[in-house]
């Protein structure tokens, strides 16, 4: 999943029956969770938008996710 430069991580928690994810490459926790495949992304979406709002309303910038490297 990626949407305005931010990816994220998908778990599945089976004892709450939902998919839950978590912004990718940044220091801040960021989550979401649908119950659904076909809700994950407007899930994500409305994530990264609020994280983006909630930022400026601190005001702060937003983390970039940092580029994943592999050894």
């Amino acid at each position: 999943m990626a949407y305005k430069g931010y990816t994220a991580h998908v778990e599945a928690d089976v004892a709450d029956g939902l998919l839950v994810g978590r912004l990718a490459g940044i220091n801040d926790v960021v989550g979401f969770h649908a119950e659904t495949v076909e809700g994950l992304t407007p899930a994500f979406y409305e994530a990264v938008d609020d994280y983006i709002a909630a930022c400026a309303v601190v005001p702060k910038a937003p983390e970039k996710p940092q580029p994943i490297s592999f050894g």
